[in-house]
C-alpha cells in the first residue's frame, strides 16, 4: 500500500489515543472541599493562586495557601 493512504488514518489514530490520555487529579482544600479535575492543575501563578478546570467544566481559582493536597486519582 501507498504510505500516503496509511499515513492519515495512522496520524488520526495517534491523535485520538493521545487525546484520551489525561491524569485525573483530586485537589483537596483545608476546609475539606475536594475538586476532581481532568488534568494536573497548572503550577501556582505569580499572584499565589492555583487555576484549574473541574470535571464539570467550571473554572476554579483558589489561593495556594488553602490547598492541602494535589494527587492523582486512584
Amino acid at each position: 500500500m501507498n504510505i500516503r493512504i496509511l499515513g492519515l488514518p495512522l496520524a488520526a489514530a495517534a491523535f485520538l489515543a493521545l487525546a484520551g490520555c489525561s491524569t485525573p487529579t483530586v485537589v483537596t482544600l483545608q476546609n475539606g472541599t475536594q475538586y476532581l479535575t481532568r488534568d494536573m492543575p497548572k503550577t501556582k501563578t505569580q499572584d499565589g493562586f492555583f487555576e484549574f478546570e473541574d470535571i464539570s467544566g467550571a473554572k476554579v481559582k483558589v489561593k495556594a495557601e488553602e490547598v492541602t493536597t494535589i494527587r492523582q486519582e486512584d
